[in-house]
């Protein structure tokens, strides 16, 4: 069964506490739920139409699990905790078997 993944490209961080309050939160949604943080933040180089900001991707044992992790009640407190806090483009992908 391929694996699913979180994929967050954050474009602007307005709000750095919001960020971390999410943070908080969301390791407390995303473990429990099976998922493995992989990279979170660090070093990015961007290319293309790219920008260089945080990055982060989380590994499920299923795509189906990665979706369930991000519809839970938990990930959704996380979610509210972070409100306008940054700009991101949040996806969840299917990988290859």
């Amino acid at each position: 069964m391929p694996k699913g993944y979180w994929v967050s490209v954050y474009r602007s961080i307005s709000d750095p506490e919001k960020l971390a309050a999410y943070n908080k939160l969301a390791g407390l949604a995303v473990r429990p739920e099976g998922g493995r943080t992989l990279v979170r933040g660090g070093r990015v180089v961007a290319y293309d139409v790219g920008i260089a900001e945080r990055v982060v991707l989380v590994e499920f044992d299923s795509f189906e699990q990665a979706v369930a992790a991000r519809e839970s009640a938990a990930y959704q407190e996380a979610l509210a905790a972070l409100s306008d806090g940054v700009e991101r483009d949040f996806r969840i992908v299917e990988g290859i078997d």
